[in-house]
């Protein structure tokens, strides 16, 4: 007889096989991360990860804003503001930074935790890019700070990046993953 694949119920307690009908339709639309200061993020995720501003929000009477940054294609994004809007919220995946304002030129402000010291909570998102090694190259080239670069430790072939607020962003492609996973 056949092992149960280690995704089946029957290796995962409290895992149900059929997700209730009335969730059909539901989808992981965003992660929000609180940034310090908004132009130094920005630069960031879009001019060193790639991503787009899919759509700003600013609430003056509660001292905020949030951007929507992504991987979609912006030119395919309606023009009139609700309509992008609703647009946005049917992206999946997408990243939410949230600036508090006033944080940026806070000398007193210390940042946000990251989840990745203690008490540890929140772990990294992850971005699948073309070729691991190629883009930590890039990365090393612009001076991103690295967690752990492609060859460090045990798992060969995937990286960690820290975000301007030190948040980690994990790298990897899909031509090694599967491999790099094998063992699991």
């Amino acid at each position: 007889m056949a092992a149960e694949p280690k995704e089946s119920p029957a290796n995962n307690p409290g895992l149900h096989e059929t997700p209730d009908e009335a969730t059909k339709g539901y989808f992981m639309q965003q992660t929000m991360y609180r940034i310090k200061d908004p132009k130094v993020s920005l630069d960031f995720y879009s001019r060193i990860l790639g991503m787009s501003l899919l759509k700003r929000l600013d609430f003056p009477e509660m001292k905020f804003s949030l951007y929507f940054m992504g991987y979609e294609d912006t030119t395919a994004a309606p023009s009139n503001s609700i309509d992008r809007t609703v647009w946005t919220f049917s992206q999946k995946a997408t990243i939410e930074l949230t600036h508090n304002w006033g944080t940026e030129s806070d000398p007193e402000f210390k940042g946000y935790h990251n989840g990745n010291s203690e008490p540890r909570g929140f772990g990294h998102i992850g971005i699948t890019v073309n070729d691991t090694y190629k883009a930590c190259e890039r990365f090393q080239n612009l001076g991103v700070e690295f967690v752990k670069k492609p060859d460090d430790g045990k798992m060969k072939g995937i990286a960690f990046i820290k975000d301007p607020d030190g948040y980690w962003i994990e790298l990897f492609d899909r031509k090694s993953i599967g491999a790099v996973t094998q063992t699991a």
